[in-house]
């Protein structure tokens, strides 16, 4: 993907150079990568730790960071996957250890509770970086913005491995279940992809007045269906299932579609890989009505009792620093993200990639509630983890998959509460 992207960018400013030239203008200038901009700040920070917690912590990134920021004149310190994992486990630690400066990462559902106020030990403080007009609608005012967009994905062969040149057009996600071709799906109930894939199935499916966790009987039915009748192969996500051809439909997440599907094309590993990226070849987005679950990154700032007016100070310009749109440039182009940073997404892309113009569905207004979607997957999601967890949703094991419930004789009042 990156290769990709350079040579796209590579062809657009060779052209913008030649038209400029042509005009007897200057060139204009290339965005400061995020080395050179860190050798123009003028403080160093780095006598100060500071203390960072996040979900988007593999130890290829966390390694990037904290060079990245000693590079720009600060300290940090934060814990790569294998210590924590998940937007869950990121914030616990973090309350229980009382000792963050910054939180980034996360999704909407986390940072509305930390915006409210619904940690014990958690509190994130005023701030407002220079950027803060260029983040678009992913921002919390004063307090939290936005770093990274993803979505979650279906796509499909449209080869003689998958649908043989049929195009899929679904009106929900649900419809998977109805195609006539085989899927992949989740092994697990947990898992911020799992996660977002439930949120996208359930999607036309809410209703307030249900005690199923505000969702249908009929959308339990259909989730237990995507289940019963898909295909777990084992895999912890969808894509390589797909680009084995075990299956026709897959479901991924966006930030590294096209690094991977590059990659396998490349590898020799596959005999008939998923071939194209910006413009597939053999492969397809389903077009979807609804469109689809997207979640955005945040950075903030946390109080921090004890902490001195100068250390505040190291850890807002610390802040200010990383949603840049030259360290999300640096950033982007190192994990094949979306930034939510416009400036830098024009940097990195002479187009929006297809997969960032899907309908976000998660900022839709849920009928009879004041709540966007993702705002009511936030007042749900507990409670539709329990429902799948206590009824057996996604068995690895189809020899011992669960007997379907009895789905008209259900006490949801007991289904919604986490099993003791």
């Amino acid at each position: 993907m990156k290769k990709i992207l350079c040579l796209v960018l590579a062809v657009v400013m060779a052209l913008g150079l030649a038209a400029c030239e042509s005009a007897g203008t200057a060139p204009a200038q290339e965005p400061v990568p995020a080395a050179e901009a860190a050798s123009e700040q003028a403080a160093d920070y780095s006598a100060y730790t500071i203390r960072i917690y996040s979900n988007s912590n593999s130890p290829e990134r966390t390694t990037w960071l904290i060079n990245a920021a000693k590079e720009a004149g600060f300290t940090i310190s934060i814990d790569d996957n294998t210590v924590f994992n998940g937007d869950n486990a990121a914030v616990q630690a973090a309350n229980e250890n009382k000792d963050g400066d910054i939180l980034f990462g996360l999704n909407e559902v986390r940072w509305s509770e930390l915006v409210n106020g619904q940690y014990e030990n958690l509190k994130v403080a005023d701030w407002t970086p220079s950027w803060a007009d260029r983040v678009g609608e992913y921002k919390y005012d004063g307090k939290a913005y936005g770093l990274v967009i993803q979505n979650i994905l279906m796509l499909y062969r449209n080869d003689e491995l998958g649908t043989n040149g049929e195009a899929l057009h679904f009106a929900h996600w649900a419809d998977l279940v109805n195609c006539g071709y085989s899927w992949y799906r989740q092994g697990k109930v947990g898992g911020t992809t799992n996660t977002n894939i439930n949120n996208a199935m359930l999607y036309s499916f809410t209703d307030p007045e249900s005690p199923a966790g505000g969702i249908s009987v009929d959308g339990w039915k259909t989730l237990w269906n995507y289940c019963a009748n898909g295909n777990f192969t084992g895999d912890s996500y969808g894509l390589d299932p797909l680009i084995r051809g075990d299956v026709q439909v897959s479901t991924y997440y966006s930030s590294s579609l096209y690094g991977n599907i590059d990659a396998a094309a490349t590898s020799g590993t596959y005999e008939n890989p998923l071939r194209g990226t910006l413009q597939p070849e053999n492969w397809a987005l389903v077009e979807i009505d609804d469109g689809t679950y997207y979640i955005a990154e945040y950075v903030g700032v946390l109080d921090r009792e004890g902490r001195t007016e100068a250390e505040t100070e190291a850890v807002k310009a610390f802040a200010e620093w990383f949603g840049s749109a030259d360290t999300q440039i640096a950033w982007s182009e190192e994990f094949d993200s979306y930034p939510c940073n416009l400036d830098a997404a024009a940097a990195l892309f002479a187009e929006t990639p297809a997969i960032y113009t899907i309908k976000n569905c998660s900022h839709t207004n849920v009928a009879g509630t004041d709540m966007t979607y993702a705002e009511y997957v936030g007042a749900h999601t507990k409670e539709w983890t329990n429902i799948m967890t206590n009824l057996g949703f996604y068995w690895k094991d189809n020899a011992a998959a669960p007997a379907e419930p009895d789905w008209d004789n259900l006490d949801w009042g007991t289904l919604t509460q986490k099993a003791e």
